[in-house]
């Protein structure tokens, strides 16, 4: 594998749950200088920082990426070689519930953070101007859905459904669009369902993990049939790092998991973790718990990624199965509950919405 030296870096979104994992490996694992930025909105979680909070190389500031005098002054002072922008609303279900966060955010907000990274990169001297880039992360979303065949390559057509993916869509071209217009050197990378420690618990492995530890239903989509790559957020925050630095200015890198599984295999994957390590008093199994509810509008049936690109080039693969990825994943919950409890307390109302459309 390609070595990763040392960098300057400012990460956005840097308290979410992605942006936390890249924080913590660039600082504990790579000796990085980092400032992260995070608005702190109901995903960002100081507390997914506390592993490098106190290290000399760390530091946190609270700023709106959609406030381009804040954005501006965050970068002057952090004066970074790499920006790498993981700040965006990411939830599906939030998206079609209210799309106008994700329109300001994810659209205008990386507009903003484009225009003041272009004129920080116009600062710079000969020699610094070469080594900067603007690494911009999205998904696998942009690309629409799959047939039973197939994988999504990063000359695939976009074609999003959702108004988060469409969100993204727009941000990625932003992207491409400063890289082409004005020369600013930017890559981007889109990759696969993520999963693992410090996900808000919206999201579908930790809201059935704490749903299954409460004895609760367990909503799953239709049938559970559609299918998602699942990427652990460890291996997810070492291919960024690699990008950021190697990668080849103005391409797209694919990160995927080699992890296809259909929603219903992953949740039943999650009951049998759970009766491993915290069966049920009663004796009997968490898949009892599992309840069919009405599918959500536009759903994907199937993502897949081919990151053959990225291991070509990078020398990058997985070191997670999804198998010990999930295991470590409902360990962590488990041992975590201050985490995720205060959460849960705050945020149940807007968990997982729409999923009081049950099956007739």
């Amino acid at each position: 594998m390609v070595s990763v030296p040392h960098r300057k870096a400012l990460i956005t979104g840097g308290a979410g749950f992605i942006g936390s994992a890249v924080v913590r490996h660039l600082v504990r694992d790579l000796g990085w200088s980092v400032t992260a930025v995070d608005k702190l909105t109901y995903a960002g979680n100081l507390r997914s920082l506390d592993a490098v909070r106190g290290f000399d190389n760390f530091h946190f500031v609270k700023a709106d990426i959609c406030d381009s005098a804040s954005m501006s002054e965050v970068i002057a002072a952090s004066t970074p070689d790499i920006i790498m922008h993981l700040a965006a609303e990411t939830h599906v279900d939030r998206s079609i519930d209210g799309p106008a966060d994700f329109i300001k955010t994810n659209i205008l907000g990386t507009y903003s953070l484009l225009e003041a990274a272009l004129k920080y990169w116009r600062t710079k001297s000969e020699e610094e101007a070469k080594l900067f880039r603007f690494h911009h992360v999205s998904t696998d979303e942009v690309y629409g859905a799959l047939g039973d065949d197939g994988s999504f390559t990063e000359t695939t057509p976009y074609d999003p459904r959702s108004p988060y993916s469409a969100s993204k869509a727009a941000s990625d071209h932003l992207v491409k669009a400063w890289g082409h217009t004005y020369g600013l050197p930017v890559l981007i990378s889109n990759c696969s369902n993520n999963y693992g420690p410090n996900q808000f618990p919206e999201k579908l492995i930790p809201l059935m993990i704490i749903k299954g530890l409460a004895g609760e239903p367990l909503p799953v989509y239709g049938q559970g049939l559609n299918v998602r790559d699942w990427l652990f957020v460890d291996d997810h925050a070492r291919a960024l790092a690699l990008i950021a630095v190697h990668g080849r200015l103005g391409e797209t890198y694919n990160i995927g998991g080699a992890a296809e599984y259909r929603n219903i295999d992953v949740v039943t994957a999650i009951c049998d973790a759970l009766d491993e390590l915290t069966p049920r008093t009663d004796g009997t199994p968490h898949r009892d718990q599992i309840a069919y509810v009405a599918d959500r509008p536009g759903h994907d049936h199937r993502y897949a990624i081919d990151f053959s690109k990225l291991e070509r080039e990078l020398g990058w693969t997985p070191q997670e199965t999804f198998h010990t990825g999930l295991k470590r994943t409902v360990s962590w919950y488990l041992e975590n509950r201050a985490w995720w409890e205060p959460l849960q307390r705050t945020h149940e109302a807007s968990m997982r919405r729409g999923l009081v459309r049950a099956i007739a």
